[in-house]
């Protein structure tokens, strides 16, 4: 059973980015029972998430049956936010068919010679189809503004553009879920750190990520004013504290969960005379 996260983590008209909410564990057993020790919590939540993630599979291969209506997962956050993370723990129980799993990076030459939206687009589900962005074409209200690549007249327009991609993606059958991972800036310094100090992580480390988070309160106000302007019914964002990965990973297939129980999947029907065939 869910929590009914929809309601709980739908970002308000007017939110803020506050530190203090990144460590919310609402929907831990923990906070259930506060008497749980902490690895037993845990070792629980664990075992809830793998329960959900079970009933997302059974949902998933109805919507690739089906072959009608398509999902899409946005999940946006800061560096070490936990997008890749999120993916790797949430999908490996289901089926590749019917899923796929987008990483934007910085545009190419190719990609810059389109508008923005070109090569988001050609990733969008198809039916069937379950398609999850890591980062995605809000990059191109975020980083922009903040580097002051693009104006406050831009940034509207932008805003406007992407509210109109939305709502047709969502009026052609795509159900969309936004998703932004919501991290302190000391949990992102520890992150950022043990990516440091581990040999086997230090790959991932970017001297790039240092200067990003000097822009920090930048980036903060840009995801909240982002977040406001594109917030639609049929676009919901969901603010997922992310500190904690277990409960992170909780909420949002808490999320994903509801969001496919109520499209009322189902199998398509049988050929009408089965017993006409045989198998020799």
């Amino acid at each position: 059973m869910t929590h009914n996260a929809r309601q709980r983590f739908r970002a308000p008209p007017k939110f803020k980015l506050r530190d203090e909410d990144a460590d919310d564990a609402a929907f831990s057993s923990r906070a259930a029972n506060p008497k749980l020790g902490k690895s037993k919590a845990k070792a629980l939540d664990l075992e809830r998430t793998d329960a959900l993630i079970d009933r997302i599979a059974a949902l998933q291969d109805k919507l690739y049956a089906q072959h009608k209506q398509k999902v899409l997962l946005v999940l946006q956050g800061t560096d070490t936010g936990g997008k890749d993370g999120t993916v790797r723990a949430l999908f490996k129980g289901i089926s590749p068919m019917g899923l796929r799993a987008v990483a934007f990076k910085s545009p190419t030459d190719a990609e810059l010679a389109h508008d923005y939206l070109w090569r988001v687009h050609q990733y969008v589900p198809g039916n069937g189809e379950i398609a999850i962005f890591n980062r995605s074409h809000y990059e191109d209200v975020l980083i922009t503004r903040v580097q002051g690549w693009i104006d406050d007249d831009e940034c509207k327009r932008r805003y406007a553009q992407i509210r109109d991609f939305e709502r047709m993606l969502a009026e052609t059958g795509t159900v969309i879920i936004k998703v932004f991972l919501h991290i302190s800036k000391e949990e992102q310094r520890e992150r950022l750190q043990e990516r440091l100090d581990d040999p086997d992580k230090q790959w991932k480390f970017n001297p790039e990520d240092i200067k990003q988070r000097e822009k920090w309160d930048d980036y903060q106000r840009a995801y909240e004013k982002a977040i406001r302007e594109t917030d639609a019914p049929h676009a919901p964002w969901y603010v997922v504290p992310a500190n904690s990965k277990t409960h992170r990973n909780l909420v949002i297939a808490s999320l994903l969960l509801e969001t496919l129980e109520g499209m009322e999947l189902s199998y398509p029907p049988p050929h009408p005379d089965l017993s006409s065939f045989t198998v020799e």
